[in-house]
């Protein structure tokens, strides 16, 4: 089971990291030119907490697990990036886009979560 644990957040962090950190450092137009039509809907500054707690929560999803230090925040992370993902599920398919990128991280911080709290147990 643990070994699933790390498995699934390596991949959620590779992807949070790197979606959370292009976000962090674009400016909102820029993101808009490549194909985010949907920050449209949010401030800048939406924007950059979004992708702040993107990548808050990839580095929870793995550096608690990895220290020993207080790893029940590792699927506290994993509930987290679900809730924040699942919010990304309805604004795709509100507006009509393709929300399947959403909906696959959403299942795998949702899976990160349950096997967190069970392996942290």
């Amino acid at each position: 089971m643990l070994i699933a644990l790390w498995i699934i957040n390596a991949l959620l962090t590779l992807a949070l990291l790197g979606a959370g950190g292009m976000k962090l450092f674009t400016p909102k137009p820029v993101l808009a030119e490549r194909g985010m039509a949907w920050t449209d809907d949010f401030s800048a500054g939406s924007i950059k907490a979004i992708a702040a707690l993107e990548v808050l929560g990839a580095i929870g999803l793995i550096l608690p697990l990895a220290t020993g230090i207080a790893p029940i925040l590792t699927p506290l992370a994993g509930t987290g990036l679900a809730i924040i993902m699942i919010g990304a599920v309805v604004v795709h398919l509100r507006r009509k886009e393709p929300a399947a990128p959403a909906i696959v991280l959403a299942v795998l911080a949702v899976a990160s979560a349950v096997l967190g709290f069970l392996a942290v147990r």
